[in-house]
């Protein structure tokens, strides 16, 4: 190609206008052609709806025929025949469900009176009718023309001579040094950077290391402080058991020798009053004052009215004989 020539594939700009890349249209490919082919020498064969063994023809409303070799699938007619039974189940119960009329009275009847706005004719035939129809044949595809993109942009040409353009040395050299200066500058930068930087983690180490000195000192003084503060407590609180004990001993001590010098004249004095009132005694003395003594007694005195009243009889005895005697004299 020569310099200056159109190209309608280049994208390199030229000029004020930019060119971009274009590639000729293709057609998709489709299972099924729009148009027929006429290059194509196979014999094709018409179809018509009208013919099509798939397509069914007559009432819609009825079932359709099977041919008499098809056999009917047993678990499709098991399944019809459950759906039918479901739906007369469920006549059964919306008919026991629902309000039935009175019966007529005598000569009169029941009748079906449609009370719709809009009245329909009610019959037991469907309304059928037959229509057809025919596609038109397939038409001969024109052929394709042939693709020209359209041209856009305006045609620039340009000459270049030896001795036209600038000395590349001469011209690169000062951006070439500004550019090894601004990269030394820049190198150096970073270096002092990461010195700074390490310096600063240095001292951040450093830092560290003594807050952690630090800190472990204030912990072990923390410590110590604690384990002072509890031994004192501890102290204190022996301490105060050692004093409270001591005083329930002084308590203690007091108590018994109040209750020794309260008790010793008590348990004399106690011991008299209860034997003067007959708790502490012998039990053959009580048993023969309690139990013989009055025996003894009631014995004698049931002796002595025995014997009284043989004296007295004996005196009445001898009254009546001394009565006789002076009565028969």
């Amino acid at each position: 190609m020569l310099e200056g020539e159109y190209d309608p594939h280049s994208t390199k700009q030229q000029g004020p206008e930019t060119y971009s890349f274009a590639s000729e249209p293709k057609p998709i490919q489709v299972p099924r052609k729009k148009y027929r082919d006429p290059t194509d020498t196979q014999k094709r064969i018409p179809v018509n709806i009208m013919y099509d063994r798939r397509i069914h023809r007559g009432n819609t409303y009825a079932s359709p025929i099977l041919p008499a070799n098809a056999q009917p699938d047993p678990v499709e007619l098991q399944r019809a025949a459950d759906l039918k039974r479901r739906l007369r189940a469920k006549r059964r119960a919306e008919a026991q469900r629902r309000l039935r009329t009175p019966e007529p009275v005598e000569g009169r009847k029941h009748i079906d009176v449609q009370t719709d706005l809009y009245l329909e004719e009610l019959t037991d035939k469907v309304p059928e009718a037959y229509a057809a129809t025919q596609t038109d044949a397939f038409l001969d595809r024109a052929p394709s023309p042939l693709y020209i993109p359209q041209k856009s942009g305006v045609d620039v040409a340009t000459q270049v001579y030896d001795g036209e353009l600038f000395d590349f040395d001469y011209e690169v050299q000062p951006i070439l040094e500004v550019l090894v200066g601004k990269i030394l500058e820049q190198s150096m930068m970073e270096v002092m950077e990461e010195n700074e930087l390490a310096i600063l983690r240095k001292h951040q180490l450093e830092f560290e290391e003594r807050r952690n000195a630090e800190n472990a000192e204030v912990q072990r003084l923390e410590d110590a402080e604690r384990r002072r503060t509890e031994e004192k407590e501890r102290r204190m609180v022996e301490q105060l058991r050692i004093l409270k004990e001591k005083q329930e001993a002084a308590e203690k001590i007091a108590a018994r020798a109040f209750a020794q010098s309260y008790l010793q004249n008590l348990v004399p004095s106690v011991f008299d009053s209860l034997a003067t009132n007959g708790y502490f005694y012998d039990v053959v003395e009580k048993e023969v004052e309690s139990l013989f003594l009055p025996w003894l007694t009631g014995e004698v005195e049931k002796s002595i009215e025995s014997q009284r009243t043989a004296r007295i009889l004996l005196d009445d005895i001898i009254y009546s004989s001394i009565k006789a005697q002076r009565g028969a004299k």
